[in-house]
């Protein structure tokens, strides 16, 4: 029989009304991304980079990595502190919800429909109360340019 203890923690975002979560051991932090410096000549997914407690941060527009256009009016811009490889990253999202314990052995496989630009950045699938909840691959959401070409 599971305990509470035996399921795994998920910090929820919403990206064009798609609720999407990422492993809670990845997540640094959450905060609001202001004043972000474009960088010339940088990926489509770059949205630039910010500084953050005097740490230099790149934001990655999670809109652009699934392949959607940016929202058209932001008031305020939502991040999820990640670290990949030894760099600090910053997820922009639509909205942060919040920290769900699931079953990991309720995960699903990604259903044969989902659009392969989606499917490629998900780890699998919750199916919560009618709603589908896509378990987000960190590694594979913060790999492009170079690294997905040498792969």
């Amino acid at each position: 029989m599971k305990t509470f203890a035996d399921y795994r923690e998920y910090p929820t975002v919403t990206v064009a009304g798609q609720m999407l979560a990422l492993p809670i051991e990845r997540v640094h932090d959450v905060f609001v991304a202001s004043e972000i410096t474009a960088v010339p000549l940088a990926s489509r997914e770059i949205a630039g980079l910010l500084n953050l407690r005097g740490r230099v941060v790149t934001a990655v527009s999670l809109r652009r990595r699934l392949g959607l256009p940016d929202l058209e009016k932001v008031e305020r811009r939502m991040a999820v502190g990640l670290e990949h490889r030894g760099e600090a990253f910053g997820l922009l999202v639509d909205e942060v919800g919040e920290v769900l314990k699931l079953d990991p052995d309720a995960l699903q496989p990604n259903p044969v429909h989902m659009d392969p630009e989606w499917a490629a950045l998900s780890q699998g699938v919750h199916q919560l109360d009618g709603k589908l909840l896509i378990i987000l691959d960190v590694d594979a959401v913060l790999a492009f340019g170079a690294e997905v070409r040498a792969a």
